[in-house]
């Protein structure tokens, strides 16, 4: 049994932000933290006070977090970054909603006696008995993961212990954010008080200016009095929250945040459910009608179409069926359309499928396709225009050295680049039936074979292309060529430059898929210069299709083997710095150097360059942790830490340095996933590196110390890469199918009385109404097993509750 959470976030865009540069403007970006560590930064939005982002993550995290916070800052070149604002929220507030936060939230202003982070391990004790006068001891042991004040990376924390009236001091821990005092205070127990509070606070010692606030536990002593003692982690909280004068005045962002607790159950359990869905799938090889499809089709909502989508097609293809599911849901459509027109056009559920299917299996057959052009269009930086009214002669520049360009130069020379990177893509376009995955053939095979069936007269001769290029083009291939970045075709967004070329070049490809220039010219006058380029185009894409629908008949076995389906592979590869180390100390100068390094199914390997011999490699599962490094040890908040055990026992180190905080993160949860079933992890690490016969963080000089900080396996982001997850997939749908069954019910009895068919018309009749109680049943048993693992677990943290008191 799994059980973690979901955490969808969609940074959608911010408006009237504070101007942060001379030019009058910001560039601003987003960084997202899950209880103060750092894990996605949005790209940078230049020059602008109402940035739009639109991206968009999945988190995968423990049950244990707290908090997300949204940090905005304005990008500087030549000083530190300026921070504009915040916005935090707890996760008791995600939990409550469990529809979703979704709205525009004011930024606040950043308060450092609230910026706390980090746990401080304490045993908290009454000594004596009731004849004499009791004593009050607060043994402060050790903390980890506090704040960094200092410019060094660390801190100089103490800790300042109160209890009525009286105040006692540790020693101050200079240049660590794992101190360990082991320090013992005592107080006397004053009985009488109504309202008796123990503060521990921690503090960063300052020489010469104002001492920097940690964090602070509170503790009720009439309380801890009947149980004596209390002994553990206490995680710091805030000293105060303060009203904001800046409250609203630093703008505000529109956010789009969900959290799902999910708990995933053996894979046993799952099996009824992923057999009848299989069925009613393969039913319609049989002639028959499959029932569960169409009542999922008609009770699925607009808010959640999409996410059911995901599920199913990742669920079939888990099973091998996706092609089959695909084929329903087209039947199913066709059935419904009755103008050509509006074929696909609708965010129906079979649109949201083909889109889901394309995006699993075909991003790297996009990458593929795509890269070389967006690449071209982001390193060449022209500026297109054709639109007259969108002329901006300053932006196009000089002709020559003394003649200034005119508006129907730049539209000229516009027309030129935009049919030069057009051409590039449409011969790309025709060149990738070699390498597209046979599984999106095949799927394009029956979409146009439907609809040909569907539609077979003369006059609707173009409808079949049409139903394959409204999902390859408009739905799959202009929207990442507009927004590379969300299709991970490049690591920024593009500049106002690069985005007008992108969008008119989408604007010429959506023409394209739509197989009719003059709608779009009569729309758009000044896309004419284009209309030679886009009619030739459209004859090209017609050639395209009809060889890729008949990709599937190929008997060349290597070209099939090429195309196989390219997901579900957990492979990671690209430029690092990297260092390794067993025993040696950590060398003054910069220990790194450059590899290419390669995560695939089994090991960890990297070499000098992408096509050499490989240096060395580690096996996957004989990594035992994978965690960040502080920044003070390498002067770079990017460095990742590998720790693995070799058969002699011997711990060795791998230090990755990364370019971002996105590289880093995207590396950590790679491997974090790679190894999460590794049975010989670490619970605890050094974030520190040992250096002058001790550790950097906490100071201990045991170079075998067991670490001063917690490992945090359970962070991970999900990747379109990723692996699919039958158990996953299949618990999703059953959520899904459990909170729409009592809809279904009255949309099966509806959908039998419009077909003028009664119940008990047949015995097939009879067998095909058994399928919607045989499903029900499964649910139930589904809940009733979701149920005995929750009783489970209240009745084991009943009994560590009960353990504790006595």
């Amino acid at each position: 049994m799994a059980k973690r959470s979901t955490l969808f976030i969609r940074i959608v865009e911010g408006k009237n932000l504070p101007i942060k540069d001379i030019t009058g403007s910001s560039d601003p970006y987003c960084i997202v933290k899950i209880d103060n560590e750092a894990i996605i930064r949005t790209a940078t939005i230049w020059k602008t006070l109402s940035p739009f982002w639109g991206e968009e993550y999945t988190v995968h995290l423990p049950p244990y977090f707290r908090t997300v916070s949204f940090y905005v800052l304005d990008e500087d070149s030549l000083s530190r970054d300026d921070v504009i604002g915040k916005v935090s929220i707890s996760k008791e507030v995600l939990t409550a909603k469990p529809q979703g936060v979704d709205g525009w939230m004011n930024l606040t202003e950043i308060d450092p006696d609230e910026e706390v982070q980090g746990e401080i391990h304490l045993q908290i004790s009454v000594l004596g008995d009731r004849d004499i006068p009791r004593k009050l001891c607060c043994q402060v042991l050790e903390a980890r993961d506090l704040a960094k004040k200092d410019r060094n990376g660390a801190s100089d924390p103490f800790v300042r212990v109160r209890y009525n009236g009286k105040t006692y001091e540790s020693a101050v821990v200079k240049k660590s954010c794992y101190p360990r005092w082991n320090e013992s205070f005592e107080f006397e127990l004053d009985e009488t008080l109504a309202d008796s509070l123990l503060s521990v606070e921690v503090w960063d010692w300052d020489l010469v200016s104002r001492n920097d606030f940690l964090g602070k536990v509170l503790f009720n002593i009439n309380k801890l009095q009947s149980a004596q003692q209390e002994e553990g982690w206490f995680r710091l909280g805030p000293d105060k929250s303060k009203h904001s004068e800046y409250e609203g005045t630093l703008g505000s962002l529109r956010l789009q945040l969900r959290l799902r607790d999910e708990v995933v159950l053996p894979s046993s359990h799952y099996k009824p459910l992923t057999e009848l869905l299989s069925q009613s799938v393969g039913s319609q090889l049989n002639g028959n009608w499959p029932d569960f499809i169409v009542l999922i089709d008609e009770t699925t909502t607009a808010e959640s179409r999409q996410e059911v989508a995901n599920n199913l097609v990742k669920l079939f293809l888990g099973q091998g069926l996706v092609k089959e599911f695909l084929d329903v849901l087209f039947k199913l459509e066709l059935e419904k359309t009755t103008e050509p027109n509006t074929l696909f056009r609708s965010n129906s559920l079979a649109s949201k499928s083909m889109e889901s299917f394309l995006k699993v299996a075909g991003m790297q057959y996009l990458h593929r396709l795509l890269g070389p052009i967006i690449n071209r269009i982001f390193e060449e930086k022209k500026y297109v225009e054709l639109d007259p009214s969108k002329v901006e002669l300053k932006e196009a520049g000089c002709a020559g050295l003394h003649r200034q360009q005119t508006e129907s130069d730049i539209i000229q020379q516009s027309s030129s680049l935009l049919q030069s990177y057009l051409s590039e893509l449409l011969t790309s376009i025709l060149q990738s039936a070699s390498y597209c995955p046979l599984l999106i053939c095949q799927v394009f095979h029956q979409l146009y074979l439907r609809v040909q069936e569907r539609f077979p007269d003369q006059e609707y001769r173009k409808v079949k292309f049409i139903a394959v290029t409204s999902f390859l083009c408009l739905r799959f291939i202009s929207p990442a060529i507009m927004s590379p970045k969300l299709f991970h075709l490049r690591e920024k967004h593009a500049d106002a430059r690069t985005s007008r070329t992108l969008l008119l070049l989408a604007k010429a490809v959506q023409t394209i898929g739509n197989m009719d220039t003059l709608a779009c010219c009569s729309k758009e006058p000044w896309m004419v210069p284009l209309q030679p380029a886009i009619q030739q185009g459209i004859t090209q894409l017609k050639d395209f299709i009809t060889k890729l629908v008949n990709c599937h008949e190929s008997e060349d076995l290597e070209l099939q083997t090429r195309m196989s389906l390219q997901c579900g592979t957990m492979e990671k590869e690209g430029f690092l710095f990297l260092h390794r180390t067993k025993d040696k100390c950590m060398p003054m100068t910069s220990p790194f150097k450059k590899y290419y390094v390669t995560l695939s199914k089994d090991t960890l390997s990297y070499s000098r360059t992408q096509h050499s011999k490989k240096s060395s490699s580690i096996s996957l599962p004989k990594i035992r942790a994978v965690e960040k490094v502080e920044e003070k040890c390498f002067g770079n908040a990017n460095v990742m830490q590998i720790i693995s055990s070799e058969d002699s026992g011997q711990q060795e180190t791998l230090y990755l340095d990364c370019k971002s905080v996105n590289e880093l993160n995207h590396w950590l949860s790679a491997l974090r996933k790679a190894c999460s079933h590794n049975t010989n992890t670490m619970s605890c690490y050094h974030p520190g590196i040992y250096k002058a016969d001790r550790w950097s963080c906490c100071h201990q000089k045991e170079k075998s110390d067991p670490g001063c900080d917690k490992t945090r396996h359970g962070v991970t982001l999900q990747e379109w890469y990723d692996p699919l997850d039958p158990d996953l997939e299949a618990q999703l749908i059953y959520q899904h199918l459990s909170s729409v069954q009592h809809a279904m019910r009255d949309k099966y009895f509806k959908l039998r009385e419009q077909q003028g068919v009664q119940e008990a018309d047949s015995a097939r009749d009879q067998k095909k109404a058994d399928g919607l109680p045989k499903l029900f049943s499964i649910l139930q048993d589904l809940h009733d097993a979701h149920a005995a693992v929750e009783e489970e677990e209240r009745l084991k943290n009943k009994n560590v509750f009960l353990e504790l008191q006595t």
